[in-house]
């Protein structure tokens, strides 16, 4: 028998599909109201669930820390052995459970109930135990498993999740949660730099500037280009302005058979690109990009303070 890989992936998407058309058929109040709840919790977001549930519900509580709503997961075997204690007052529990039967959950119920801590739960249907005796009873509908057998979690741990990131995105929204406020729980990844990494943090400054006068010679100049490494040096000319000569002049010059003597006022690029310090170091990276440029010069109302390179850009992670 010949099978079609491509054929069963295409049919696996379209169960999938269509598991997810019958949830956004499904929502109605009760998915404000767990939004709500959970917007008013003092506490934390502590969701559970056993299996395969249970990795769903494990991503569903990183997506959530990761927006603006304080989220970790328990593991309900676990839980039934001490971690209960990580549950308290002021917290809201978001069971998972596809069948609303699982037993590792159930045995919580009471301990939950008890500390009158409000529960949310996530199943098919509300025939389950749990949905019963939860607060808010969320549903994902009555669909088939794109698993041929109808036995491997595929099409309801697909939903679960798409109902964890719209929770995680309606809460995000009604936060008023910011690109920088995610930056701030990402901050060792390539986003968190790019959101939390200003020009001033990168430029080289102080005795770190490649700095002349207008009247220093070419040669003299190319010394201080060579002492700083930075490619680069930057002319103040005497009516206060600013210029630049890259070492990538001064060798076009030496190929002109050019008098290595003369100021390099007279060489120098006038009115060079210019930053503001507290603009962002990806924003630097794109003029760099868009201009064609290895440096700015970074000035404070007018000022110099220094001046960034791509090299530290690059080195430093902003793309």
């Amino acid at each position: 028998m010949k099978i079609s890989f491509t054929e069963t992936a295409s049919n696996v998407i379209e169960a999938e599909i269509r598991a997810l058309n019958i949830l956004k058929n499904l929502l109605d109040s009760k998915f404000d109201k767990a939004c709500r709840q959970i917007l008013s919790c003092q506490g934390r977001l502590i969701i559970t669930g056993m299996g395969k549930s249970g990795l769903v519900g494990r991503k569903i509580a990183a997506t959530m820390a990761s927006t603006g709503t304080p989220a970790f997961f328990v593991h309900p075997g676990e839980a039934g052995h001490g971690d209960l204690g990580m549950i308290v007052k002021g917290d809201v529990v978001l069971a998972i459970s596809n069948s609303g039967n699982s037993d590792e959950i159930n045995i919580l119920l009471p301990v939950i109930k008890r500390l009158n801590i409000p529960l949310i739960s996530i199943s098919k249907d509300l025939l389950g135990r749990l949905p019963k005796e939860a607060d808010i009873a969320l549903i994902l509908g009555d669909f088939e498993e794109a698993c041929p057998l109808g036995l491997a979690p595929t099409s309801s741990t697909t939903a679960t999740m798409v109902l964890g990131d719209a929770l995680a995105i309606a809460l995000l929204e009604a936060r008023g949660f910011k690109s920088e406020d995610f930056a701030l729980s990402h901050p060792a990844g390539s986003l968190g730099k790019n959101l939390l990494t200003h020009v001033y943090d990168l430029m080289k400054s102080g005795d770190e500037i490649p700095l002349v006068s207008g009247t220093t010679s070419i040669l003299d100049a190319l010394f201080e280009v060579t002492e700083k490494r930075l490619g680069m040096t930057v002319v103040v000319s005497d009516d206060g302005g600013y210029g630049i000569l890259t070492d990538g002049d001064i060798r076009r010059l030496l190929t002109v058979n050019q008098d290595m003597n003369q100021p390099i006022f007279s060489v120098m690029k006038k009115s060079p690109i210019t930053i503001a310090p507290h603009l962002m170091a990806s924003e630097a990276l794109n003029i760099m990009r868009q201009r064609k440029v290895n440096t700015l010069i970074v000035c404070d109302e007018e000022k110099l303070i220094g001046v960034i390179v791509l090299r530290d850009l690059v080195q430093a992670g902003i793309n």
